[in-house]
């Protein structure tokens, strides 16, 4: 509820065109079983891998039953809906807050966040600057750079400019091994590990198969960390968590297929370390001006360069064996708590912006 006490209206916002649709539709199941139905009305909307906005049935008619009443992952289907009459204020008498679970492009990209500012209605997560320059991992390793902030050698290529100059430019500047990625894209969907320029040329055509930029970083021998932020300019950081994955990199199969990898939380690290770490979670959401919500990844080089930061994410999944509700549950923030501050804070944060940028 709101200040007021009045009830929230708070769409749930899945699906979506990217590779990344069914981590999404797990997300909103796991986001509407946790919240208190007595403090929202919780409307369950959909987008489908063609890019129509759908309210979901399945979800609503599960809703009614009762949070035992849900699936695991809810289904981008039902009526066609205009996407802005379904979040305008306007369409309801109480405060209306969106939740974007929507990872990846067109989604998690700051396209849905223009969107929402277009309609004028809060919404949990960074704004549009912010979701841009996360989503895109050769932009943020520019900005994290100026700021400053310690990262692990890379290199970015269009894909026009990706071809045999390229592979012979990271095979002189990085060598092997390197990590092969979409430039816009998470969830470890489309990155490869490569040993040779053989390998290096197939993951580039799968890299480029998903985005026209690739990233293309160096084979770095490190322990995986990560911390959670939460806050808007008051941001703080959860204890951090540590990734042993049970492959030979943490793939999208050890995230949400088999779960195979474990989970260390707290992170068995020295407590200066743990300091630092959430020390540079904070500064890296600054420099990206992140608010709201937000993973950040590093690997650590204990007897090397230290910690390195990875990359931010702005949605974060937020299902069973998901990172992000898991280090803020080990720092005193169970889920459904979580999803309350986080609604609360898309309240303050759109307020605040209304000062901003109006007509007068």
């Amino acid at each position: 509820m709101t200040d007021s006490g009045a009830r929230i209206r708070l769409v749930v916002l899945f699906g979506g065109v990217s590779a990344e649709h069914e981590v999404s539709c797990e997300s909103a199941a796991n986001v509407l079983a946790a919240v208190d139905p007595e403090r929202y009305d919780l409307v369950p909307v959909g987008v489908t891998r063609e890019g129509q906005w759908v309210l979901s049935e399945s979800a609503a008619k599960a809703l009614a039953g009762g949070p035992a009443a849900l699936p695991a992952s809810l289904t981008a289907e039902g009526p066609a809906l205009d996407p802005l009459p379904t979040v305008l204020p306007q369409a309801v008498g109480d405060q209306v807050v969106v939740l974007p679970l929507i990872h990846g492009p067109l989604g998690e990209d700051g396209t849905v966040q223009g969107l929402l500012e277009l309609a004028d209605v809060a919404y949990v997560g960074a704004g549009v600057l912010g979701s841009a320059l996360c989503m895109d991992k050769a932009m943020a390793k520019v900005v994290c750079a100026a700021a400053g902030l310690p990262q692990a050698r890379h290199l970015a290529a269009r894909d026009l400019d990706s071809g045999p100059a390229f592979v012979d430019r990271v095979e002189a500047e990085l060598g092997f091994p390197v990590f092969v990625k979409p430039a816009n894209l998470g969830s470890s969907v489309g990155i490869s590990k490569a040993h040779d320029p053989d390998e290096l040329r197939a993951a580039l055509d799968l890299a480029r198969s998903y985005d026209e930029w690739v990233v293309v970083e160096e084979g770095v021998v490190a322990r995986e960390i990560e911390v959670a932020v939460l806050g808007n300019t008051d941001r703080r950081a959860s204890v951090p968590g540590e990734i042993v994955p049970s492959r030979e990199f943490y793939d999208y199969e050890d995230k949400y297929v088999d779960g195979a990898a474990e989970l260390l939380i707290p992170a068995p690290l020295a407590p200066e370390v743990t300091e630092e770490v959430r020390r540079l979670a904070l500064r890296a959401c600054e420099a990206l001006r992140v608010d709201g919500l937000a993973r950040v990844d590093f690997f650590y080089e204990e007897d090397g360069r230290g910690l390195l930061v990875n990359e931010v994410n702005t949605l974060p999944g937020f299902t069973p064996i998901s990172m992000y509700p898991a280090l803020w549950a080990a720092s005193g923030v169970p889920y459904g708590e979580l999803v309350d501050e986080l609604v609360r804070l898309a309240v303050e944060r759109h307020a605040h912006r209304s000062g901003h940028g109006r007509a007068r």
